[in-house]
C-alpha cells in the first residue's frame, strides 16, 4: 500500500473518531436535556409544588447534583422574595404573622421541591440558584402593567 492510501486510510479513521466522539457528547447533551425535562414533569405533576405561585424547576444537572431555581439568596432576603411572589404583602409589617407563614410555607415548598427531584436515583444533592430571570420577567411585567 503507497503512503496516499495509508494517509487516506489515517483520515478517514481520525474522522469517524471524531464523528464517534461527536454523536457521544450530542447524545450525553441530550440525555441531561431528557433528565432535567424529567426532573421538572416530576415537580409540575404535584400538586402542592405546581400550585404555589412561584414554579421552582430544575434548571441543569452537573454530574449527581440537580441545579435548582430560588427566590432567595444570601443577597435576596425571603422577605423580598415573597413581595415579588405576593405583592399585597408590602402593606403588612415587619412582624405581621403573614410573613412567618409565608415564610414558613415557602421553606416547607422548597423543601418537598428538593425532595421530589433527590427521589431521582441519579440525583445525590440539589444546589439552589437563584432566578434571577424570573425577577427581571416579573420587573419587566410590572413595568409594561405601569405603563397601560
Amino acid at each position: 500500500m503507497d503512503s496516499g492510501a495509508r494517509e487516506m486510510l489515517s483520515d478517514s479513521r481520525q474522522f469517524v473518531l471524531v464523528m464517534v466522539v461527536a454523536a457521544l457528547f450530542v447524545g450525553w447533551l441530550g440525555w441531561r436535556g431528557f433528565e432535567v425535562i424529567s426532573l421538572n414533569e416530576r415537580l409540575k405533576a404535584d400538586s402542592v409544588v405546581s400550585s404555589y405561585p412561584y414554579q421552582h424547576r430544575v434548571l441543569r444537572v452537573e454530574g449527581n447534583t440537580a441545579i435548582m431555581s430560588s427566590l432567595r439568596s444570601l443577597s435576596t432576603p425571603t422577605q423580598q422574595a415573597l413581595e415579588a411572589v405576593f405583592p399585597s404583602m408590602r402593606n403588612l409589617g415587619d412582624n405581621h404573622r403573614d410573613w412567618q407563614r409565608a415564610e414558613r410555607e415557602l421553606a416547607q415548598l422548597q423543601a418537598k421541591a428538593a425532595a421530589i427531584v433527590l427521589s431521582d436515583p441519579g440525583i445525590d444533592r440539589v444546589r439552589w440558584e437563584l432566578d434571577r430571570n424570573w425577577y427581571h420577567l416579573k420587573s419587566m411585567r410590572s413595568k409594561y402593567e405601569a405603563a397601560l
